[in-house]
């Protein structure tokens, strides 16, 4: 199988940036591949590039987001368990119980599938804003952190990424959320004054 999807990964490279653009619209509603397979190498080979790759990518995987919340809204919950297990299902309701809408933010900073959450955002109601914001938050600073490492490591970004990037976007998601946090104790006390 991983023979396949590599094959796949090398012939969607020869589209370049609109093989990236497809992918990341179809990594946030329907599909297996992450944009990440693409995005890293196309913007090793073009470092000058890496920012304007991640910016191609967030917009596209935000586009995807729209895609996948429709495809849940439409579909429901069958769709869900058609495309996955229910374990992964009752996880993601799990974290939208936890955290909120700010779910989607702590999934399009880690390499867990976005569209899970996407289409299960539809099937929960969440407003097409709310989806929105955190997809651009979450799926920004992943592409654009993957970009600002490429821009300045080169060709050393890729083990760079493959060793530390799951801790990096973590602990930028941790960060996001405490300041979301301290925001709410904020206008919280604002209105209690």
């Amino acid at each position: 199988m991983s023979e396949l999807l590599h094959a796949f990964e090398a012939w969607l490279m020869d589209y370049g940036v609109w093989g990236l653009i497809a992918v990341s619209f179809a990594d946030s509603s329907f599909f297996p591949i992450p944009p990440d397979v693409l995005l890293i190498p196309l913007a090793i080979a073009n470092p000058e590039n890496a920012l304007l790759y991640a910016l191609y990518t967030t917009v596209s995987s935000v586009i995807g987001a729209l895609f996948g919340w429709w495809i849940g809204k439409k579909l429901g919950r069958p769709i869900l368990v058609y495309l996955f297990s229910e374990q992964r299902i009752q996880k993601v309701e799990e974290y939208f119980k936890k955290y909120g809408p700010m779910a989607l933010l702590i999934a399009g900073l880690t390499p867990v599938p976005y569209k899970i959450f996407t289409i299960f955002a539809g099937v929960s109601g969440v407003r097409i804003r709310t989806l929105v914001i955190w997809s651009i938050i979450g799926r920004g600073i992943r592409f654009f952190l993957e970009g600002a490492i490429i821009l300045t490591l080169g060709a050393k970004a890729k083990p760079f990424i493959e060793e530390n990037f799951t801790m990096l976007t973590l602990a930028a998601g941790g960060v996001l959320i405490l300041a979301y946090i301290v925001y709410l104790i904020i206008r919280k006390k604002k209105h209690t004054v």
